[in-house]
């Protein structure tokens, strides 16, 4: 029923736009320009634009927007932006798919189909790798743009690219800003956020840096009956930038960025409902954390007929993916999670240099370019760490082994990019123009096994022997790994992009976009490694092709009554084939990558802002989406646990709707009540079969809740001054999710955080 009832509310209002998009003007003339409250500017064709001339799906929110909401990362962006879910079994761990295009919310050891990108550097990475959850604080906007994005933002935004965009110095005035953010999660949980920004022009008009600083340190809320420990997943995030700006000339600026982020949960926010409400199981933390350095310098010099950007970043990210494997066995009743201990630590170091020049026309005319060109070396480096526990060791009578690890493997990475792009638009008259792009690109990765580690074992028998039959054994040879060098697979194709828009009037916008999207190839880490449990199970293969997708997009952008009505809409229809999907090997949970069939995604997004009376704002926005698999073998049904017109892992129905009422209080000061709800439907966790046996439905194959979560907000500003209180998931709705699709996991089921209530403080926000 309420499935319904938001159906036919969002078939009437179908839309929503944020308060400060409600007037669109004069666009400013660079990334970096300030905006009025009144007007929504972007840069998703690298040029700043008002929201309403790029034929695009976007949606924008700025610094303002995200403070009223309590947005501080990935969730909240995901949860206001039409056709957008964000697979998140814990923090750190940050999986978006838009518009369908997702086999699992996992996607382990697949490339993310939606990039993001912190400024330049794009940060999206691989399914199963910790993606640091960045601090949405002092940015001047952050940009979702749906639909592939690869001529302008590479192989990875296959369904769409999310751009977070730092504010820049100001070179004239001296800027202090904090927000202070106490809340409390049920009983007993504390939540704090503490942030702060200093901006101080050094030489007047010239030289200025921007400093940002922000500490967050956030109790959990689940007890994990594994290790004792309760409220287990709290988290400790913590880091800054600083950015220096040197303009020494009008034509001239050079921009410095140094930044560090080190979160740390203790443990994984993923629940076992079976051991009741806010409970997990695991013999030990699962660890997913990051610790992130990044160095920009960018450039830009103004030709007369062009600006030129020259960006150079340099990452380094390190990370654990620390995971209970013991699902992977059958419960028994003497161990409640699995039979045998069984785990994997995992330490992963990335080191990333990212190269964009690109040249961006200023003429004036009719004729608009950009051309450019784009680098990106990765080497990652990835120690996997199998082990036991010290405790089942010594009560199996399992000796021999130096610690509680019975295998170690060094691996490395290395991959590249190396790109070429251009988009042309030319403008017949004011009312009408076509564009063009493509890029062509071409990608490598090429996977090594180190010399060194060791494989344990005794009598020519591993640890799973002697540990699910429980015979006590002393490990007596240690095979060490001898250096392998992988395939190197690579692969070059363009991709191109080609729009039409009609503007019949300056309140209406229309086009038609036709686009397409691939990823990269992928190399597996185990290629060519038989299973140690069954020698007989599959090899790993050595990785998989690029995808294959093309887009079809018609929609509209209208604005009336000076801005007090605003609509966006689209409509669109997606081919994609040559899928890149997940398997796993039956006997021993080994997960890989492998090409697959073919699909199909259609849909519509749209959005609507609405200013009925003074001081009164009411946003709405829906999206529907359909996406099948269209096309499968039966080989590959068997090998992925794919079925013919099973549904993708995507809510066929989600929206949103924010309703503000501004009021005076007193001469000075300023209030706000506001009501923010979001709805999201229930979606497939994965394939319903199980991978290697498709006759076999897969065990944790499950669907999410369809759920409504509901925010209230009061707030009072008055001068620089700010203060809110605040209640999240008023309703404290416990609905699942995310469903981890992998057996290994006990614990595999993520909610919404229980209600929280706190306050925010704020100061010159």
């Amino acid at each position: 029923m309420r499935a319904r009832v938001l159906a036919s509310v969002s078939a009437v209002a179908l839309f929503t736009i944020p308060v400060s998009a409600m007037a669109q003007d004069t666009a400013p003339a660079d990334e970096g320009a300030q905006t009025s409250s009144e007007e929504v500017v972007v840069t998703a064709t690298r040029r700043a634009e008002r929201i309403q001339d790029v034929p695009l799906s976007i949606s924008a929110f700025q610094q303002e927007e995200l403070t009223e909401k309590g947005i501080v990362g990935f969730e909240g962006i995901a949860r206001e932006t039409p056709g957008v879910v964000l697979n998140r079994p814990t923090q750190n761990f940050n999986n978006f798919t838009a518009r369908g295009i997702a086999t699992n919310g996992y996607n382990a050891n697949l490339q993310s189909s939606v990039a993001v990108y912190i400024d330049e550097l794009p940060v999206s990475t691989i399914g199963n790798t910790t993606v640091v959850d960045p601090n949405l604080f002092d940015v001047e906007r952050v940009e979702f743009l749906r639909g592939p994005q690869g001529t302008l933002f590479g192989s990875g935004s296959l369904s769409g690219a999310m751009r977070i965009l730092n504010k820049s110095p100001n070179l004239g005035n001296w800027d202090v800003s904090a927000l202070v953010d106490l809340g409390l999660t049920g009983s007993d949980s504390l939540r704090q956020r503490y942030n702060l920004m200093v901006n101080m022009p050094i030489v007047a008009d010239k030289l200025a840096l921007r400093a940002v600083g922000f500490y967050r340190n956030e109790d959990g809320y689940l007890d994990n009956v594994g290790t004792g420990v309760e409220n287990s997943n709290k988290l400790v995030d913590w880091g800054g930038r600083a950015i220096l700006l040197w303009k020494p000339s009008d034509r001239l600026s050079i921009k410095l960025l140094g930044s560090y982020e080190d979160s740390d949960p203790k443990d994984s926010s993923l629940t076992s409902p079976s051991l009741g409400r806010e409970k997990r199981i695991s013999d030990q933390p699962d660890r997913f954390t990051g610790k992130q350095t990044i160095f920009n310098a960018t450039l830009d010099y103004e030709f007369d007929f062009a600006k030129l950007t020259s960006s150079s970043t340099y990452s380094d990210f390190d990370q654990r993916f620390y995971v209970d494997l013991a699902g992977t066995f059958p419960a028994s009743p003497a161990y409640p999670g699995a039979p045998i201990a069984f785990g994997l630590d995992a330490d992963a170091y990335d080191k990333v240099f990212v190269q964009e020049t690109r040249l961006v026309s200023s003429l004036g005319g009719p004729l608009e370019f950009t051309i450019g060109g784009f680098y990106m070396h990765r080497r990652r480096d990835v120690d996997y760490f199998y082990r036991s526990s010290p405790e089942f060791l010594a009560a199996r009578g399992l000796t021999g082994l130096p610690d509680q690890y019975y295998q170690k493997l060094y691996t490395h990475q290395i991959s590249e990019e190396l790109a070429g792009f251009g988009e042309i638009t030319y403008r017949f008259s004011p009312k009408f123009w076509l564009t063009g792009g493509m890029r062509y690109g071409r990608t490598s990765a090429q996977g090594f096994t180190e010399e060194g580690g060791y494989l344990a074992t005794a009598g020519g028998f591993n640890y799973f022997t002697y540990a699910l039959l429980n015979i006590p054994v002393n490990f007596d040879t240690f095979t060490p790994y001898a250096a392998v060098e992988g395939v190197k697979a690579s692969g070059s194709k363009p991709s191109w992009k080609a729009s039409a828009t009609f503007k019949p009037s300056e309140s209406l916008t229309t086009y038609a976009t036709f686009s397409t999207g691939f990823r990269a190839p992928i190399v597996n880490a185990r290629a060519g490694a038989p299973s140690l449990v069954d020698p007989t199970d599959i090899i790993i293969p050595y990785g998989a092709e690029s995808d294959d997708l093309k887009s079809y997009e018609i929609g509209a952008k209208a604005r009336w009554l000076d801005g007090r009505v605003t609509m966006n809409a689209a409509l669109y229809l997606i081919d994609w084939s040559n899928i890149q999907a997940q398997a796993n090997r039956l006997s021993d949970s080994v997960q890989f990558a492998t090409n697959i069939g073919a699909a199909r995604s259609k849909g519509f997004e749209v959005e609507i802002g609405l200013i009925p009376a003074k001081d009164v704002f009411i946003g709405l926005n829906a999206a529907y989406n359909d996406s099948k698999i269209t096309k499968l073998s039966a080989e590959e049904a068997a090998i992925s646990g794919a079925v013919l017109g099973h549904r993708l892992s995507a809510p066929r129905l989600q929206g949103a709707t924010y309703v503000s009422y501004g009021f005076d209080l007193g001469d000075s000061a300023r209030g706000t009540f506001a009501v923010n709800a979001q709805y999201v439907g229930s979606y497939n966790s994965s394939f319903p079969n199980t991978p290697g046996n498709p006759n076999l439905p897969l065990a944790t194959f499950g669907k999410t809740d369809e759920y409504v979560n509901v925010n209230l907000n009061l707030g009072v500003k008055k001068g620089s001054l700010s203060a809110s209180l605040y209640v999240e998931n008023v309703f404290d709705d416990h609905s699942v999710v995310y469903i981890h699709p992998e057996a290994f996991l006990v614990s595999r089921f993520g909610t919404l955080r229980p209600r929280t209530v706190g306050i925010r403080l704020g100061y010159g926000l």
